[in-house]
C-alpha cells in the first residue's frame, strides 16, 4: 500500500479495551513451528464490535438487516474528517457550520483520539453523538458516521437511543477509529468490514487517503 494512506484502525492485542461486559480480545497459538508444529497456528475468540468495527442494523433493531447487507458505497469512498472541540459531546451547534450533505460520509475527530485511547481501561466519559445531534445527521441525509471510541452514543445516557436514530435511518456506523494524527479535511476512505450473515457488527481494518482538491 502507497505510503501515503493513513491507517486509521485501532491494533486487536490481547489486554486491550473493550465495552464492559463484552468478551475481551484473545489470541492464543494452536501451533507453533518453535514446538516442532508445521506452521504457527492461532485462533482468536471476541465480540464482534473490538477495536476498530462497524455496527449493522442489527445491533439495536429488532430483524433488521445484519453485516452481510451493508453496501460497499457506505465504507468506500469520498469522506470528510470534522474536528469537533467540545469535550463531550457532538452537539448540533458545532455541526451546522459544516452544511453536512446528502451521502456524506463524517468521521469525528474528538478528544478520544488522543486520550481514550491511550488507556487499556475503558473511558465512562467519552466525546459521543448526543441524540438530537442524531436526528439532525438523519435530517442531513448522510450515510455513515464514523467516531473515535467504541460507541456513537455515551456510556451512561442516551447511548441506545442515538444508535437507534442512526441505524433506523440506513445510516452506517463506524466505531474504535484513531483519528489523533489525521487533520479535518476531505479523505478517500477504505473500511471493509468482516461478511458476517447475520453479525450486528464486524470488526473492520480502516484507511484514509488525502484528497488533493
Amino acid at each position: 500500500m502507497s505510503s501515503d494512506w493513513i491507517d486509521i484502525s485501532v491494533p486487536l492485542r490481547n489486554g486491550m479495551v473493550t465495552w464492559p461486559g463484552d468478551a475481551p480480545f484473545e489470541r492464543t497459538s494452536t501451533l507453533e513451528i518453535a514446538n516442532g508444529d508445521p506452521c504457527n497456528l492461532s485462533q482468536i475468540c471476541t465480540t464482534a464490535h473490538i477495536g476498530t468495527h462497524m455496527d449493522a442494523p442489527r445491533h439495536y433493531l429488532e430483524a433488521a438487516a445484519g453485516m452481510e447487507t451493508m453496501p460497499i458505497t457506505a465504507s468506500i469512498g469520498r469522506a470528510r474528517v470534522i474536528e469537533i472541540h467540545d469535550p463531550e459531546m457532538i452537539r448540533i451547534s458545532e455541526l451546522e457550520p459544516h452544511r453536512l450533505a446528502k451521502d456524506e460520509r463524517v468521521l469525528f475527530k474528538t478528544w478520544n483520539s488522543g486520550h481514550a485511547w491511550k488507556s487499556d481501561e475503558f473511558q465512562e466519559k467519552y466525546v459521543h453523538i448526543d441524540p438530537e445531534a442524531a436526528r439532525y445527521l438523519v435530517e442531513c441525509r448522510v450515510q455513515t458516521v464514523g467516531v473515535d471510541y467504541l460507541s456513537v452514543g455515551g456510556f451512561d445516557s442516551g447511548g441506545p437511543e442515538t444508535h437507534r436514530i442512526l441505524l433506523g435511518a440506513g445510516i452506517w456506523i463506524i466505531e474504535g477509529l484513531q483519528l489523533e494524527h489525521v487533520e479535518p479535511g476531505e479523505y478517500e476512505l477504505v473500511c471493509l468490514p468482516l461478511k458476517i450473515i447475520g453479525g450486528d457488527g464486524a470488526p473492520a481494518r480502516a484507511v484514509l487517503r488525502k484528497l488533493v482538491l
